[in-house]
């Protein structure tokens, strides 16, 4: 039995014990060390939390800036061992060796890759073993006892040796340390020290302000600024954070939300208050005069959140800001606030707060009596409405410039500014308009008002029915007229079309008693045979519809669940199953795109149906380019396929006709996700191209034409590496290197484009909302994110893109990242219903969007997940028709299930295909659209060709061997089933209202709502298992005699060096290549993004010549990176 986690006692540091928190490098997976990080934290450690994407360098740098003992990283994305040795190499180079590295990656990291980390030097990774018997408060434990010690002591600093460039940021790292921990011991230098930061004239900018008004965020953007404005200038920033009273430890937590302090310009220590009821250290004038005399050219000391008396600030800095927001409360509340009489400038931060623009007036009028400038203009007070957590802000920009002018004239010290002096305020775009933010509760009403208005119709024809029976068996005259007076009147209140469906009832039986059943689907008729025969030669009908005889349930029935294909579509959103199309999905990514190409071919050979679903290496879900830097190149291949340009996804794809009807492709990816639409819209535009070559016997004259591009570069022309496996016809390599506008007159290609896109399939994940709010790949800032989306659509509809979905709104990531499926549920078809505000928003028909969003759900074994689909549909199909008056078509919702990832173990990994066989009959018995079966032993490694194998033959042998799955209506009728769907529906509806009550779905994602929520229900989780009381065979239930250990996998699936070799030289190619071209289309990228253009359109060009990295870091410098949070 498992270690009861509740049970173990908490380690008490005997030192002050700092440590650094952070995921890997292309890790989005922040949820675990984040409850891991605060664990650590009420064990009584000062926690730097650096978040999930984390390369060595900065990990490294911020480890030696705030001089701790330990490093303790998750790492689930391959490329570990190249990651911890990178970490150790670096650490040892900066003279740290001393700093304690810890890890853990669940199952992923290997016990052979463990033990070789350990005797490489990491001090203990910890595996799903460690975990069972220690459990998470003993695993902390264990680590916080072996770095108990001391930091700071037996200080040797000089003078001279401060101000020396070898070292420097060491030295001062430690004598702040020494500062802190043993006071008396330096007590004699400090006191030089002081005397020698007197003589500087390096200004102290002091910020100070309530908590959670956004400070880290505006002095990040600042320093970004500040950066900007020179080449050479020097900034040390000093940021506080309170101490908890009770356990001793902090939560330093500002670096996590700066992207610009990962410069060498740039020295920052976080520092805890160690006292309560202060917002600085006693210890932050050593700090400052530390860094004044190491010559530090501008110091920046950032306090934690204070009360409306505190102005501790003031006493340690040159120049003082004051941050808040517009939500102060009554206006009588600022005559309490000290800092309004000391402070030389006021930042009213989170500007796009409503009431914005009054309280800048307020805090002005304010201002102006506190310091009695009766004759100044109100407009001259110091006070600027900002708005960080925009990219490029006006309002930040004008508040930066008035900032140094204040520096100048206080202190002499002139930074001057080159960065455009705005003329506008901040303004909030918005996303959803404000007069929208309650647009899931109005949803829920909708739907809640339909289920009352079913329930009355319902009794109201039962009456009719009641009355119908009686009048039957009577025989006096006299009462059969009241009877029918009566039948009359109660008629009159119930709706004709629900009459109709009464009349016609027995006329629909008969439909699915018929041989065929015919039906439309874009005015194609299609007819499908209603029943299969069984091997006793039964007749098993497809569809079984109720044998009620009671009008109430007849119309009940209708119009709750109907039959598939019709409103409100509870039993699926097609009157039958597709033939010859099952909605299996043919899984791969691993190694380089040939590979995995002979992946795809291999698990679709012979399959009438081409359903490809594609997963990236953790390099290209996050825009990067594939590098020989250690902890780049450790990760390229692995965990997916790397995909960096237009060439290697022509190879991923070759011998795929991808505007085949029978071809559909699903593209997992989300930061990214317009590059790679980019990408592969050309590549099935350039197929087309090439196919039109051969229809034309145009190939001599094109490779010629290709011949003579490459001699004139000077420059290799990719190839497909290895041989084509069975199966692929060699189609999209022809073209590789260019694009069918090189080669064919313009006319030609544009025809060709144009029929491409009209008819290709598939789906890009795409979803930026639940990234920010789970498991997160964000890339750019959330707003640039939602706006190109918003792009991406409104070029679906100018180009007549019918078959492929722009989004796949995606709960599994929320799921994987802990929630239960209600709160799965609930947030993904609210980020849902935030696209359709959005787009509507911008001008788009409804109907002309609606069917190209899809969704995309996590399965597990909870009684919930057997009717999550058709809720989703429920939910869904009501608010389409009844609140967006959408058509038909935009009322059904599609949705494709992937098994959990939760429940795959990494012990006893055999049973994982048990779990997984579950989980595929509900999804099947829901009528889902397209159906992913996890392989079994994806828990330790990618998964092997035999495990894709075994877990596609789950679902077709379900499909195709399970008798009753020959019915495609095998829940309705079930009274659980019933049952379920009621609580099920009536709980998201609950959800949908407390997300209201936040300022809808954006408005939550400010407080982190869905995430605080997604990471409680995975603490629960977690807790239940451990504990044993909610049992898992194989983990903490029915263990083998052997222990049930870790499983190592008979195959490891890793990218190899001639792989990883072979995508960086081919990009280098692809660079020198295209070199003359890609800053012009760059250039106009940014342009287009700037000026608020549609940026997907300039993307359908850069994708034909840039690498992804080049996209990405030209579209930081419009669209702003995306800054973490906790």
């Amino acid at each position: 039995m498992v270690t009861n986690h509740n049970k173990i006692e908490k380690y008490k540091p005997k030192n002050h014990i700092r440590m650094v928190t952070a995921s890997s490098l292309f890790d989005g997976h922040d949820a675990t060390i984040n409850i891991i990080r605060r664990i650590i934290q009420s064990t009584g450690a000062e926690v730097i939390h650096l978040g999930h994407n984390r390369s060595v360098q900065e990990i490294v740098d911020c480890a030696v800036c705030e001089d701790v003992q330990a490093i303790a990283i998750t790492s689930y994305q391959g490329g570990h061992v190249e990651f911890f040795k990178h970490m150790l190499d670096l650490l040892r180079k900066r003279n740290c060796a001393h700093i304690k590295v810890f890890g853990g990656g669940g199952g992923v990291i290997l016990p052979d890759e463990i033990k070789e980390l350990h005797e490489y030097g990491v001090s203990r990774i910890y595996s799903p073993d460690d975990g069972r018997v220690m459990g998470l408060q003993g695993m902390i434990n264990n680590m916080l006892e072996s770095v108990d010690v001391p930091t700071g002591k037996n200080n040797k600093a000089t003078i001279k040796g401060l101000q020396s460039t070898e070292d420097k940021v060491n030295n001062v790292a430690r004598l702040i340390s020494a500062a802190e921990n043993y006071p008396e011991e330096v007590k004699d230098f400090l006191t030089e020290v002081s005397s020698v930061a007197k003589d500087q004239s390096t200004p102290v900018i002091g910020i100070t302000g309530t908590g959670g008004s956004g400070k880290s965020s505006l002095v990040d953007e600042l320093v970004r600024r500040f950066l900007a404005d020179s080449e050479d200038k020097t900034i040390a920033i000093i940021s506080v954070d309170p101490s908890k009273r009770k356990t001793g430890g902090a939560l330093l937590g500002d670096r996590i939300r700066m992207n610009s302090i990962n410069n060498s310009r740039i020295y920052m220590r976080s520092l805890a208050t160690r006292q309560s009821n202060l917002a600085l250290s006693k210890y932050v004038s050593d700090a400052v005069n530390i860094v004044k005399t190491v010559g530090y050219d501008l110091v920046i000391l950032e306090t934690s959140g204070i009360g409306q008396s505190d102005t501790e600030i003031v006493d340690h800095c040159d120049v003082s800001m004051y941050v808040m927001t517009p939500e102060y409360g009554a206006a009588t509340q600022l005559e309490k606030i000290d800092m309004l009489d000391f402070s030389d400038i006021i930042a009213l931060n989170k500007f796009d707060k409503r009431g914005s623009l009054d309280a800048l007036g307020d805090v002005k009028k304010q201002y102006q009596r506190n310091h009695s400038l009766w004759d100044d203009d109100i407009d001259s007070m110091p006070i600027y409405g900002t708005i960080a957590s925009h990219f490029n802000d006006p309002g930040v920009n004008e508040l930066y410039h008035a900032l140094m002018n204040i520096v100048k004239k206080k202190t002499g010290e002139d930074f001057s500014s080159t960065i455009e002096h705005p003329d506008e305020i901040s303004e909030k775009i918005f996303i959803i308009p404000p007069n929208r933010t309650r647009y899931l509760s109005e949803i829920s009403d909708t739907v809640r008002n339909y289920n009352n208005w079913v329930e009355e119709q319902s009794d109201l024809v039962q009456k009719l029915y009641n009355l119908k029976c009686s009048e039957e068996i009577l025989d006096d005259v006299n009462s059969k007229v009241t009877l029918k007076q009566k039948y009359d009147e109660i008629e009159l209140e119930l709706d004709g079309f629900n009459k109709k469906i009464i009349e016609n009832w027995e006329g629909k039986k008969k439909l699915y008693k018929d041989d065929y059943y015919s039906f439309k689907v874009r005015d194609k008729e299609i007819k499908i045979a209603t029943h299969t025969e069984s091997l006793s030669h039964l007749q098993i009908p497809k569809i079984s519809l109720p044998s009620y005889k009671a009008w109430g349930d007849i119309l009940r029935w209708n119009l709750k669940e109907n039959v598939p294909g019709e409103f409100p579509y509870a039993a699926g959103v097609f009157p039958f199953k597709r033939e010859g199309e099952d909605p299996t999905r043919m899984f791969a990514g691993e190694g380089g795109p040939e590979r995995t190409n002979k992946r795809f071919h291999y698990v679709s050979l012979g399959l009438p149906a081409k359903r490809l679903s594609t997963a990236f290496d953790s390099v290209t879900l996050y825009g990067e380019d594939p590098d020989r830097r250690p902890d780049i190149y450790g990760k390229i291949g692995n965990s997916g396929v790397s995909i960096s340009c237009l060439d290697d996804l022509k190879k991923l794809y070759s011998g795929f006709n991808l505007a085949d009807s029978m071809t559909s492709v699903s593209i997992t990816i989300n930061g990214p996700a317009p590059m790679m639409v980019g990408y592969y819209f050309n590549g099935a535009i350039d197929q087309q191209c090439e196919l039109y070559i051969k229809e034309n016997n145009l190939e001599d004259e094109i490779e010629k034409k290709i011949v003579a591009i490459y001699k004139k570069k000077g420059t290799k022309r990719p190839m497909y590496q290895g041989y084509l496996p069975e199966g692929n016809n060699g189609l999209g390599l022809m073209l590789l290197g260019v694009t069918g506008d090189l080669v064919l007159p313009e006319d030609v290609y544009d025809r060709i484009k144009a029929d491409t896109l009209c008819i290709i399939r598939g789906t890009v994940q795409a979803d930026i909302l639940k990234e920010d709010q789970a498991q997160n790949t964000c890339i750019f800032s959330t707003d640039f994110s939602l706006k190109v989306m918003g792009d991406i659509q409104e070029y679906f509809i100018q180009h007549n893109i019918r078959n492929y979905y722009s989004v796949s709104i995606s709960g599994y990531h929320i799921a994987e990242a802990g929630a239960n499926p209600i709160t799965q549920l609930a947030l993904t078809l609210a980020n849902g219903f935030t696209y359709v505000e959005y787009y509507v928003s911008r001008g788009m028909d409804i109907n002309k969007f609606a069917p190209h969003l899809s969704f995309f759900f996590s399965n597990g074994l909870d009684p919930e997940y057997s009717v999550l689909g058709r809720v989703a549909r429920l939910i869904w199909a009501k608010a389409m028709k009844l609140k967006y008056k959408a058509n038909d078509r935009s009322q059904k919702l599609k949705y494709h299930i992937q098994t959990s990832g939760r429940s795959l173990h990494a012990q006893e990994i055999d049973f994982n295909d048990i779990r997984t066989t579950l989980q595929a009959l509900y999804a099947i018995y829901d009528n889902c659209n397209s159906l992913h079966t996890n392989a079994y032993d994806e828990a330790i490694t990618t998964p092997t060709e035999e495990s894709v194998r075994r877990a596609m033959a789950i679902q077709m042998i379900i499909n195709h061997e399970l008798g009753l799955a020959k019915n495609q209506n095998p829940l309705q009728g079930a009274f659980i089933i019933e049952e379920l769907t009621d609580l099920v529906e009536e709980a998201v509806m609950a959800e949908f209202d407390r997300i209201t009550e936040r300022g809808g779905v954006l408005g939550a994602m400010e407080t982190m709502y869905q995430r605080s929520k997604i990471q409680e229900e995975s603490m629960y989780y977690e807790m239940l298992k451990l504990s044993g009381e909610l049992p898992i065979m194989g983990v903490n239930t029915f263990i083998s005699s052997k222990g049930s250990p870790t499983i190592l996998p008979g195959e490891i699936i890793r990218a190899t060096t001639e792989e990883k070799e072979y995508q960086i030289s081919m990009l280098q190619e692809l660079h020198k290549t295209q070199e003359e071209n890609v800053e012009v289309v760059l250039n106009n990228l940014k342009e287009c993004a700037a000026s608020n253009g549609n940026v997907f359109e300039m993307m359908m060009e850069a994708t034909k010549i840039c690498s992804i990295g080049q996209i990405t870091h030209a579209l930081f410098e419009v669209g702003g990176q995306y800054r973490r949070n906790m």
